[in-house]
């Protein structure tokens, strides 16, 4: 089996959005990544984006409501946006994330 035949589309278009508290209802938000390893477990993304010039690092990403709706994950990562004032907002899982999640935890459907 190719992968084309595993994957149909074989893109990361297919995945799962999570809103929680009071949704996309900020102007602006936190943004936190994850990645899911094949063992089920979720771990923070590397930084290396993030690194700022001179002797401070950015500890968080800020974006606007519009750039939170538009981020997509890729296929093992997790998206987290977080409003500044609400504290509410929306996880966006990658289609390998939510599987490897649901088989560790034995939540499979049927």
């Amino acid at each position: 089996m190719t992968a084309a035949m595993a994957m149909p589309g074989n893109t990361a278009d297919t995945f799962l959005v999570h809103f929680f508290g009071t949704g996309l209802a900020d102007d602006r938000y936190v943004v936190e990544r994850f990645r899911a390893r094949a063992d089920g477990d979720i771990v923070p993304a590397p930084a290396e984006a993030l690194a700022a010039k001179g002797r401070c690092k950015a500890k968080h990403t800020v974006v606007s409501r519009k750039q939170a709706e538009a981020m997509r994950p890729d296929r093992t990562e997790i998206i987290i946006c977080t409003g500044l004032s609400t504290r509410g907002g929306r996880q966006a899982w990658g289609s390998y994330a939510v599987w490897g999640h649901m088989l560790r935890r034995g939540r499979l459907p049927g």
